[in-house]
């Protein structure tokens, strides 16, 4: 058995940690061939409340801790829960409103990457 890299098995306890919380329309864009990119990968995601936004947030930085022991070096949006970024680096998490993610188009501006869609 191959042993995952660390960001691969980041990015696996992530979108494992998103469906467990019946987050949706999950994809991946791996961003490592994009010069300008912040990161190696972006996930994206998007839920229906800002209950269940804050939960799938808080899920993952639980999963990610107890799967590879690393926590976000930064999150933001954790007050409106519209949006919510959680930094771990190489690998970073948007999980956002479907109004939000509408609006700001992630996928678009970044649709030179290679995209993985997540769904269960």
């Amino acid at each position: 058995m191959t042993r995952l890299s660390k960001n691969a098995k980041i990015l696996k306890t992530i979108i494992k940690a998103i469906q467990d919380k019946k987050g949706e329309h999950i994809v991946s864009l791996d961003l490592r061939k994009i010069h300008e990119a912040v990161s190696d990968f972006f996930i994206i995601c998007q839920a229906s409340s800002t209950t269940q936004v804050k939960a799938i947030a808080d899920e993952i930085e639980h999963q990610v801790k107890e799967e590879t022991g690393e926590n976000p070096y930064r999150h933001e949006g954790q007050q409106a829960a519209q949006w919510i970024l959680i930094d771990y680096v190489n690998v970073v998490v948007h999980i956002m409103q479907p109004e939000t993610r509408k609006f700001y188009r992630l996928e678009e501006m970044w649709s030179d990457a290679p995209m993985t869609e997540h769904n269960l």
